[in-house]
């Protein structure tokens, strides 16, 4: 069994940055597609990006493309999003992911991390 640990979020003005960290731990075989999901009060669960295996190859929501960055280090095993220019309808839980299959489908990612949340004011 993996175990994901979201830490990072809080409250911050627009315009502002957060970085959001998640690590992975447990019963880790060999790396995975690490991504980030967000959910708003009463919204989907929504799509924000993912970060493949080996070379890093990233992809991302159009709402937050240009504005946010994943990366990973180590062993792949811890991830990050990095948020820059923050709106304050990026408002949400964030939520880490890891799967197998880089996707914006949330059905895809087996292990999920327990969501921190991002709160942007105006």
């Amino acid at each position: 069994q993996v175990q994901l640990v979201n830490s990072g979020g809080g409250l911050v003005q627009a315009g502002g940055s957060l970085r959001l960290s998640c690590a992975a731990s447990g019963r880790i075989y060999s790396s995975a597609v690490m991504a980030w999901f967000r959910q708003a009060p009463g919204k989907e669960r929504e799509f924000v990006g993912a970060i493949s295996r080996g070379v890093g190859r990233t992809w991302y929501a159009e709402s937050v493309k240009g504005r946010f960055t994943i990366s990973r280090v180590g062993a792949e095993n811890t991830a990050y999003l990095h948020m820059n220019s923050l709106r304050p309808d990026d408002t949400a839980v964030y939520y880490c992911a890891r799967g197998t299959d880089l996707s914006s489908t949330p059905a895809k990612y087996r292990d999920w991390g327990q969501g921190t949340q991002v709160t942007v004011s105006s």
